[in-house]
């Protein structure tokens, strides 16, 4: 049995945010020098945005996304046919005891950061954060008025 559990609300461990940049980073270096000769990965430049392990570090969630976010469903499918290739080079450039199972998924975290950037730049949201803000400033003068109680008491 494992000594620490992971959950959603705990988040990863060190170690598992650690070996995650280093698989990150070792398939960060062999997608951009073209060591896979497979087309389909050769055809655009591939961002792998993050790697999540699994707790016990053998098996690995990849996310990436193809320049332009263009054929992703191509780049995913050629990635899964290297991916024995792929897992040889990760296990060479990290020392583990066990070489992590790779998955590979696209990245969507680019859409989702444009679309927080157009519901905060839409009228009724930036209305709102006015009437929040011109609410705060009127409590902070309102407390200055009034006298304040410095708890002391004389006798």
């Amino acid at each position: 049995m494992a000594k620490r559990q992971f959950t959603e609300t705990s988040g990863p461990s060190q170690r598992m945010l650690r070996v995650g940049e280093l698989i990150r980073h070792a398939l960060s270096d062999v997608l951009s020098r073209g060591d896979l000769h497979d087309p389909d990965l050769g055809r655009s430049p591939i961002t792998v945005s993050e790697v999540r392990c699994s707790p016990d570090l053998r098996h690995a969630t990849v996310f990436v996304l193809p320049l332009l976010g263009e054929n992703t469903d191509g780049v995913i499918a050629a990635l899964e046919r290297n991916r024995g290739e792929l897992r040889r080079v990760v296990t060479r450039a990290v020392k583990l005891k066990f070489s992590p199972e790779l998955h590979f998924q696209p990245d969507d975290s680019f859409d989702r950061m444009d679309e927080t950037r157009r519901l905060l730049a839409s009228d009724t949201v930036r209305r709102d954060v006015e009437q929040d803000e011109d609410e705060t400033d009127e409590d902070e003068t309102d407390g200055d008025e009034g006298g304040e109680d410095t708890g002391r008491r004389d006798a």
